[in-house]
């Protein structure tokens, strides 16, 4: 499969606090939005642009859907924590994979051809880093999110093993 070189980061997101699990989303290193998660389910919420969005799952956790602020859906993504999986929104599917069975890379995929990605650059802080290009901010937001979800997730399963 051809690999094309892209932009490093877009999109970073670090740990407010030790406790809450509330992120910060830069892009550029410019504040756009805050990732508040759920108390009660996988997900959570956000405002970008003046608008907020909350992020619910299914309850197995596999299927997303991304809400606005009168409860539509919007985006939605699916087999979230597979190898294989896929955002849509706005009419358009966008796929991801995770690049290799032990790391936390996922690479979006158009057309073929690795065009970004995203990964975690701490396991202690949980910071990821995420280069998401020709994908609406919000929905950006939306699969960083459901990334966060996941990796509490099981952090969550492995500290109670």
């Amino acid at each position: 499969m051809a690999r094309h070189r892209y932009r490093e980061v877009m999109l970073t997101a670090e740990k407010m606090g030790m406790w809450r699990g509330r992120y910060q989303l830069a892009a550029d290193g410019h504040p756009v939005a805050v990732w508040d998660p759920s108390w009660w389910r996988s997900g959570g919420d956000f405002e970008v642009q003046g608008r907020r969005y909350q992020v619910r799952s299914n309850g197995w956790g596999s299927k997303y859907r991304m809400l606005d602020e009168t409860g539509g859906v919007i985006a939605l993504v699916e087999r979230a924590g597979r190898k294989h999986w896929t955002a849509q929104s706005g009419g358009r599917s966008y796929e991801f994979r995770r690049a290799s069975m032990w790391g936390n890379r996922q690479e979006l995929v158009i057309d073929g051809v690795v065009t970004g990605s995203m990964r975690r650059t701490s396991a202690w802080s949980g910071a990821i880093e995420a280069d998401l290009p020709g994908l609406p901010l919000p929905l950006q937001i939306f699969v960083i999110g459901v990334q966060l979800a996941l990796w509490q997730a099981q952090q969550t399963a492995a500290a109670s093993v």
